[in-house]
């Protein structure tokens, strides 16, 4: 059985310091963690492949930007037969306090292009997710400004910190499943 972690972000240097990228961070850490030794260019994707247990574990960050993610997700799945709801999606939220974690299964796009991709590409939401709190734009800055300007060192540092607590909880959910991630992670 085959099981997949995405991170969601957007390819390019300049990015690479932006709130829209803390997927990709999770991912990096993640790969780091389980020693993904080599990445490879796959369905529009950087794609490492591990053992996880009995399971073989799709690692990716999507090289389309962020609101064309799902087409390169979609091409995965349907390359590794990865059901939906074996997907696990890292991706920040401005819906959460900056640098809070929550686990989720399925639900609506919220406004959030790349799932609203995914979905549309998947033809479900029912995937699950790690949400990275990321905040709110400061008075009447624009969501789309806020999330793709580069952070001030503070913040960096900040969100830097909620990385590593993001792939545990992506580690959690390989291991012990959804809902008890949930209950972990959710709390408080």
């Amino acid at each position: 059985m085959a099981r997949m972690v995405i991170g969601l972000g957007n390819p390019g240097a300049e990015y690479d310091t932006t709130r829209h990228n803390v997927g990709f961070m999770v991912i990096d850490l993640l790969a780091e963690n389980l020693r993904v030794s080599y990445w490879k260019d796959e369905a529009g994707a950087r794609v490492g492949l591990v053992r996880f247990g009995e399971d073989d574990l799709v690692i990716a960050k999507p090289q389309t930007f962020m609101n064309l993610s799902g087409k390169a997700v979609a091409k995965l799945a349907h390359a590794y037969d990865v059901d939906v709801g074996d997907i696990i999606i890292v991706h920040d939220d401005l819906d959460l306090p900056e640098e809070t974690v929550r686990v989720k299964r399925g639900g609506g796009h919220g406004g959030h292009n790349g799932l609203r991709s995914l979905a549309d590409a998947l033809g479900s939401g029912d995937f699950l997710r790690v949400r990275l709190g990321i905040g709110r734009p400061p008075g009447r800055q624009a969501p789309a400004d806020f999330v793709l300007e580069p952070m001030r060192r503070d913040v960096a540092e900040r969100l830097a910190e909620m990385v590593p607590h993001a792939a545990q909880a992506v580690l959690h959910i390989l291991e012990y499943g959804v809902d008890s991630a949930m209950q972990e992670y959710n709390a408080g």
